[in-house]
């Protein structure tokens, strides 16, 4: 019998490539109203729309049809609805593939899909009606940029999912929606919500935000990986709603990771610039909401609140940037900078200049060690990237040339790979649409039936947060540590920017990073962010600070030239830099042995 105070919200996938058997697991673990999967990072569009160009009934994500072979009966058995942006760049194609599974497993679902995401058709009519699609940093028109547009998809709310519900939907196939619209749908469904119920949808959004990325918030991803009892069969997380929009952030029993407040923290600083988190159905106030433990494995967030929505909808545009090849050569004992100058100067002389190609990239990555314990441990790494329109000037014309120096240059010259044809290098170009461009369609039985218009005209007003009190800064005595034996952090990517919070465990941790860690005192610690425009932004509730780095990532993940394109490692690189702190907020972790 199901609790009708609660809406039981089970993620089953966080990105394309997650769990296959979470599906499962999720369904046949415990108590499940709606089963949610998230596959729709910026970087799968592109490679989505790679899929379609093979074969124009594709563009959805594959895997997610087989996880639906495997509890589609199971679902319908138990009442559990289905949804999903696993569609991609063709919800009605996956709604059909959905269709002749479940003919073939004897079963008869109702399956709806949402359209309206997709604005490619529509980009010239809107550029001719005065939207310009400025990128969002770079201050550039789409249409002075030479760019050639390969998708284009606008980030829609959660009421066509609402609608679709209403419609009696058993599985809700969306495109690119915003992936938290995916918990506010079948909340304002079940809760009667209506669009200005900012707070209730508020808190939806931000339960949404929590458990979009899966096991990001239940352990996975986690800073202090002592905390977490086991990593094995690591649970995906589990909403549970209520009518107010407070909710409980939990996971299967049995299950493997971490619900903490930590955990639960970790995730919501995740891809963040302001603490006011920008949604097409409401602007989430990150700095207003409040967690507690309220027992293992489970966090309760409640005060959440919210305000009218932008007039604008983002658009997530990819466009074609040219092809992208890298190599990278092996260095190894002495001379290290001198031997990565030859290899630079050597082969792009046999390839006829650095400015045959539009970009180029060279990072020499110092890991080697002084009198060396092992063969690997006298390895540098020089990693050579270029760019340019001439996919043929990119592949293998650049890749073998690197190759034929390997008996004709320096000492122990070795590679990491064989030469490669290199890869398109899709640029992400993110911009804004006005609201009245935007309509979601309900699609019932392969026809339109519902229109939704996208949010409409409110009174904007704005709220001021809850003011914790703030202690002072501890006294007494101070060691030289790594930052993350005090603090935690999560970095990720926003397009071709990153964003970087870390958050202390006490009031007094918090006090210290607040008045230490100013944006000046980041870039001295992680110098090779000190030429980018960084924004600071403060969470006293969550104990935390965020940081917005713009431009670190170039144009996005699929043409970015670092090595970690997603911007993934970036915390646990802060966490590892040694700074002077007071000795009383260090956490205890038996097997920390850097403290000095």
């Amino acid at each position: 019998m199901r609790d009708p105070e609660k809406l039981i919200i089970a993620n089953c996938s966080g990105f394309f490539g997650d769990r296959l058997s979470a599906a499962r697991e999720m369904v046949q673990g415990g108590p499940v109203d709606v089963l949610t999967g998230d596959y729709l990072a910026e970087l799968t569009m592109a490679i989505l729309f790679q899929k379609k160009l093979k074969s124009p009934e594709g563009g959805y994500v594959p895997t997610f049809l087989k996880q639906m072979e495997a509890v589609m009966g199971e679902c319908l058995e138990k009442g559990i609805r289905v949804v999903t942006n696993a569609g991609g760049l063709n919800p009605a194609g996956m709604a059909r593939a959905l269709k002749a599974a479940a003919q073939t497993l004897g079963l008869s679902p109702r399956i709806v899909y949402i359209e309206g995401d997709d604005l490619m058709p529509r980009l010239l009519e809107l550029q001719q009606a005065g939207e310009s699609f400025i990128h969002l940093d770079k201050g550039v028109r789409l249409a002075d940029a030479e760019a050639i547009p390969i998708s284009a998809n606008a980030y829609l709310g959660g009421w066509g999912i609402t609608a679709a519900l209403e419609h009696g939907a058993d599985i809700v196939v969306c495109g690119r929606v915003a992936d938290a619209a995916l918990v506010a749908g079948p909340c304002a469904w079940r809760f009667g919500w209506q669009s200005t119920d900012w707070d209730q949808l508020a808190g939806a959004y931000t339960a949404g935000h929590i458990i979009e990325c899966g096991a990001q918030a239940t352990g996975g991803n986690y800073s202090f990986i002592h905390e977490v009892p086991s990593y094995r069969n690591v649970g995906f997380p589990i909403a549970e709603m209520h009518a107010d929009g407070s909710f409980v952030i939990t996971k299967h029993p049995g299950t493997g990771g971490l619900v903490s407040v930590g955990t639960v923290t970790a995730q919501l600083l995740y891809e963040i610039a302001s603490p006011t988190y920008l949604t097409p159905d409401v602007a989430v106030r990150f700095d207003t909401l409040s967690l507690i433990q309220e027992g293992p494995d489970r966090v309760r967030g409640t005060g959440t609140r919210g305000e009218p929505p932008p007039e604008t909808t983002k658009v997530c545009i990819n466009t074609l940037g040219g092809h992208k090849n890298a190599m990278t050569v092996i260095l190894t004992g002495l001379d290290i900078d001198r031997k990565a100058e030859i290899v630079t100067r050597t082969l792009f002389e046999n390839l006829g200049g650095r400015e045959r190609f539009r970009t180029v990239d060279v990072q020499l990555v110092h890991s080697e060690k002084i009198d060396p314990a092992t063969n690997d441990e006298a390895f540098a790494y020089l990693r050579i990237t270029v760019m340019d329109p001439d996919a043929d000037k990119v592949g293998k014309r650049f890749s073998a040339k690197v190759v034929e120096m390997a008996l004709a240059s320096i000492p122990g010259f070795t590679l990491t790979s064989p030469p490669t044809n290199g890869a398109p290098a899709v640029v992400h170009w993110p911009a804004l649409v006005s609201n009245r461009h935007i309509h979601q369609t309900v699609c019932i039985d392969d026809r339109p039936a519902v229109v939704i218009e996208a949010a409409g005209d409110y009174e904007p007003f704005a709220l001021a947060p809850p003011m914790p009190e703030i202690p002072a800064v501890p006294k007494g005595k101070t060691v030289r540590a790594p930052l993350g034996r005090a603090f935690a952090t999560r970095s990720g990517d926003k397009g071709g920017n990153a964003n970087l919070g870390i958050w202390g465990r006490t009031p007094e941790a918090y006090a210290f990073l607040r008045s230490f860690l100013t944006t000046e005192r980041l870039k001295a610690l992680l110098p090779d962010c000190a030429p980018l425009a960084i924004e600071r932004y403060e969470l006293p509730n969550l104990l935390a600070v965020n940081f917005y780095i713009r431009g670190l990532l170039g144009d996005g993940v699929a043409a970015s030239v670092r090595s970690d394109p997603q911007a993934k490692t970036l915390g646990e690189y802060l966490r590892a830099k040694i700074v002077e702190m007071p000795a009383s907020i260090l956490v205890t972790d038996p097997e920390a042995k850097e403290v000095r």
